[in-house]
């Protein structure tokens, strides 16, 4: 079964992550996510790390490997 990032256009984009945008520096329709390698299309991308470059498929994704990056932030609250 072809999912909808294969086939002619379905490669995988290079993105420069920016503070609330991203410049795409290879064309392409996705990018995967840096925690669960699920694919993430361009028009439904919306949490990275700039710090990192990297992208997330959802909020907790991007939470989660906060936590993993920076353990303090477990301790706080």
């Amino acid at each position: 079964m072809m999912n909808r990032f294969e086939g002619p256009g379905g490669k995988e984009a290079r993105i420069r992550y920016l503070d609330g945008d991203f410049q795409v520096t290879s064309p392409g329709s996705f990018v995967r996510c840096a925690v669960t390698g699920e694919s993430i299309a361009l028009d439904e991308l919306k949490y990275w790390s700039v710090a990192r470059q990297e992208p997330y498929v959802s909020a907790s994704v991007s939470l989660q490997r906060e936590i993993e990056a920076n353990p303090d932030l477990r301790r706080r609250g």
